[in-house]
Parts: structure tokens; C-alpha cells; sequence
């Protein structure tokens, strides 16, 4: 299936775009981007538009073969100049949501625009400042029209993100989400692992917790499972076909859904049950079910000193175990922030 663009990558490139227009006079087109793990795919511009003190440019979003909500909407940004020595100041424009509660991996009042798509635009900015003699000062504005019609589609409005879209993305890269072939690799990964003679595995929900757990434990790569949501699809292959040791990695609020249960962790099809991270912390239950995202009530916890990352791991546990049945396979859960800290253990 043909992969796509998050829209961090294409605000990234219309943030370089703008800000080169407000240097030359000129906006590069096709523009193209730094984004992780060394890809640098071009973009071409669907909007220009060089105004007196700024310049505005903008990039369709190609989704790929994902059902992704946002898949050919236009992402603009419009960049002007900042305060001397400010830096990157980020402006939630027309269609993008502003944050409004806790949890969320920015503040209260912040644009929603994540932390990954913020360094590659601020690093977008020191580039083009150095190329063509600017500061590196601006502030850059990023607007989706029809944004807030096509965020009551996502799960924005329930997160308390007001106004529109999040700017989201970790690798810049969308891989379309096919089901029955990721659950196949995943059981094409135990066959390699088992065939190699690992008698230790790690399935792990994304990147981050994939590192943390490959680095607790010296794991090869040929060891690693990408679970992604599909936990269910690990335990009941190896049911069939066991390893002496499985790992489980990932984050809170994926493992808080496991811990409750729940084999598919998609957003879709499975939600944190803020009833049972009460019930683990009683002491501060009732803030818990007051917790607007599972990292918040995770936040409350650490805060009144209850280790709530160390029950959710061992109710993951305890629901892992008893899917591999007698499976002869010795199970152990580590549960992750947003910014890779180890937060519990099982």
C-alpha cells in the first residue's frame, strides 16, 4: 500500500517554503523537507501568497492509502517576523485546535502542534535562516481551512483540543493501516525469532517503546515484534508457538487499555477505562475520573506518590498470562511515557 505524508511534514514544508519567499522573494516549488531517518521528500505548493512582512505558502495533504480524515486537506503556513532573539513562536491559525486541558504533551493554551512537527519546523527556520541570511526569528502560523469541521471527527473535541486539528506526527511518514497484514508479520516476526533460536521476544506499540525495551534488554533487532495495537495477535500466536520469554512494551495509556482487557489497543476499537486506573488508585480516585487522558491520570498519580504505571503493568500482565493459557512462555510488561521513561513494571 503506498504510503503518505503526516500533516507535520507537510506543514514543514510549507513553513520552509514561506519563510524562504520572506527571505528572496521567491517560494521554492517543489520544496523539499528533512524529515527523520534521513528522508527528504519534495512537496509541491498549492498556495502562495507573498504579502508587507509575510509570506504564506501551502502543501495538500497526501495520505497515502490510509483512511486518514485529513487525507487532501490544504495545510497552510504563514510566516512572519518574530521578536529578536525569540526564536520559533508557533500560532494556531484558522482550523487548528487550541489545548485546553491537561495530559496532552503540551501546555494548556498551547497550539496544537506537536512536539516533533514543532523541532522539524524550528529546524525547517535555522536552515533556511542560514542559507539566506536571516535571523531565525518568526513566528510561524499554521492554518487548516475547514479544520474544525474535520476535527469533530477525531477525538480532539473529547481531549478538550478546541478550534480544530492537531499538526501530528513522529516520522513525518503515514503507513496505511492494513490489519490482516500487519497481524501476518507479526507472525512472520515469532517464526524468524524462533527459527533464529531467541528465546526471548519483545512486542512493543511503536518506536519509542521498541528502544527502551531492545536497550533493557540487549535485544537484536531480529527479536523485536512490531505489535502496534495488536497485542491479541502476539499472545494467541504464541500460544501456538511459544518462546520462554516474551516482553511487552508500550505506552500508558495503550497498556492501561491491556490491563483492562482489551487485545486491540486502536483508539477505534478499544478506550481507556478511567474507572480502572481509579479503582488502582483510590487514594486519588476521584481526580482520576475526573482525568481528561490517561497520561493525566497517570500525572495525578505520580503526584500523591502511588506508582499506578507499576499496577497497570501488572494487570497487563495478569491478562497476558492468561491468554497464552499453559503456553510455556514467562511474561514480563514495561510501561512507558511520551517521552520513553520507564513508569512501571511487571
Amino acid at each position: 500500500m503506498r504510503y503518505g505524508w503526516t500533516t507535520g511534514a507537510c506543514a514543514t514544508a510549507a513553513t520552509t517554503a514561506a519563510y524562504t519567499a520572506l527571505l528572496t522573494g521567491e517560494f521554492p516549488d517543489p520544496v523539499e523537507v528533512r524529515l527523520p531517518k534521513d528522508k527528504r521528500p519534495a512537496f509541491a505548493l498549492a498556495t502562495e501568497r507573498l504579502g508587507e512582512g509575510s509570506a504564506t505558502a501551502g502543501v495538500i495533504k497526501d495520505a497515502g492509502d490510509d483512511p486518514d480524515v485529513t487525507h487532501g486537506a490544504l495545510i497552510l503556513s504563514t510566516v512572519s517576523p518574530g521578536e529578536p532573539g525569540s526564536g520559533v513562536t508557533f500560532r494556531a491559525g484558522e482550523g487548528v485546535g487550541t489545548v485546553t486541558r491537561p495530559g496532552l504533551p503540551l501546555a494548556v493554551g498551547e497550539p496544537a502542534i506537536n512536539p516533533v512537527p514543532r523541532r522539524l519546523m524550528t529546524e525547517a527556520v535555522q536552515r533556511v535562516a542560514a542559507e539566506h541570511g536571516g535571523s531565525g526569528d518568526v513566528v510561524v502560523e499554521i492554518s487548516i481551512p475547514d479544520g474544525e469541521e474535520i476535527a469533530r471527527q477525531t477525538w480532539n473535541p473529547r481531549l478538550g483540543i478546541v478550534g480544530g486539528l492537531s499538526v501530528l506526527g513522529t516520522t513525518g511518514v503515514v503507513v496505511p493501516y492494513s490489519c490482516s497484514a500487519w497481524i501476518d508479520s507479526i507472525r512472520r516476526g515469532v517464526d524468524v525469532a524462533r527459527a533464529m533460536g531467541h528465546e526471548h521476544v519483545a512486542g512493543a506499540t511503536g518506536s519509542t517503546s521498541e528502544r527502551v525495551v531492545a536497550e533493557l534488554y540487549g535485544l537484536p533487532e531480529s527479536a523485536l515484534l512490531d505489535m502496534g495495537d495488536f497485542a491479541g495477535a502476539v499472545l494467541k500466536y504464541l500460544r501456538r508457538h511459544p518462546v520462554p520469554r516474551l516482553t511487552l512494551g508500550g505506552g500508558f495509556a495503550k497498556f492501561s487499555k491491556l490491563a483492562a482487557g482489551h487485545l486491540d489497543l486502536h483508539s477505534k476499537r478499544s478506550q481507556v477505562d478511567l474507572r480502572l486506573l481509579a479503582s488502582l488508585a483510590p487514594a486519588v480516585g476521584e481526580e482520576i475520573l475526573a482525568a481528561n487522558t490517561a497520561l493525566h491520570a497517570l500525572e495525578l498519580a505520580q503526584a500523591a506518590g502511588l506508582p499506578l504505571g507499576d499496577l497497570v503493568a501488572a494487570k497487563a500482565r495478569e491478562v497476558a498470562v492468561e491468554v497464552l493459557g499453559p503456553a510455556p512462555v514467562a511474561v514480563d510488561v514495561v510501561v512507558i511515557d511520551r517521552a520513553g521513561t520507564i513508569v512501571g513494571r511487571a
